[in-house]
């Protein structure tokens, strides 16, 4: 007699068809009598493996913040490391945008947060940095991070040319920026994320001392 469906149930293939239906539906059309219908399964099995929809939700949330990578804090220098963290970090969250404002209320008991909050503090800790600049730094780049991958600035423009032409002449190019969304986004993204460590390099020499050159390979892959 084959074994009853609900048996191949577990935790990773509830989160993964959870954040499917996240990322086609959005939170809002979140449910966990959707996911069960998806699953192929009754409501009450879901709860074999979690209390409740918040418990879901934070398991898919972390399971997007384990895809962040942090090995660079303590192996190359911290500005480096920002850089390279600051572009996996975004792109977890730009792959899973419908997500991202359930994530950004913070790590709460996460284990996949908390220990990407740990390796960031302790890294710019043990690099000089005082903790509670560790801890402005930390937060300062969730926001920085959380809020480009919520929207793109191409696509809230529309792509109607007569609309700028008379009434906003210095938008005339404005209609083309959709076009050109991933170049926008991803460049404006590497702006600001260079702009923002060196401002904070400049805020480390004042407060803490010199910084020595990148090594030679401090850019590499």
């Amino acid at each position: 007699m084959p074994r009853p469906r609900q048996a191949l149930l577990n935790r990773q293939l509830i989160v993964e068809t959870a954040a499917a239906l996240i990322d086609a539906d959005g939170l809002e059309g979140f449910s966990t009598r959707r996911l069960a219908a998806e699953l192929g399964v009754r409501g009450p099995s879901l709860y074999n493996h979690f209390a409740t929809k918040d418990e879901i939700l934070d398991a898919v949330a972390d399971s997007i913040t384990a895809q962040v990578d942090v090995s660079f804090f303590g192996a190359v220098d911290w500005r480096e490391a920002l850089r390279r963290w600051g572009h996996s970090y975004r792109a977890a969250l730009a792959a899973h945008p419908h997500i991202v404002p359930y994530l950004a209320q913070g790590p709460g008991r996460r284990p996949a947060a908390l220990a990407m909050a740990d390796a960031v503090y302790g890294g710019l800790v043990d690099a000089g940095w005082p903790p509670v600049r560790a801890t402005h730094i930390g937060a300062l780049m969730r926001y920085f991070v959380a809020g480009s991958a919520l929207g793109s600035f191409a696509r809230g423009f529309v792509e109607d040319p007569g609309l700028y032409a008379e009434q906003y002449p210095h938008l005339t190019q404005a209609h083309r920026l959709a076009e050109h969304q991933q170049r926008v986004d991803e460049g404006a993204f590497t702006l600001g994320l260079d702009a923002l460590i060196e401002g904070l390099s400049h805020t480390y020499e004042r407060t803490v001392g010199p910084l020595p050159p990148f090594p030679p390979d401090a850019t590499a892959d």
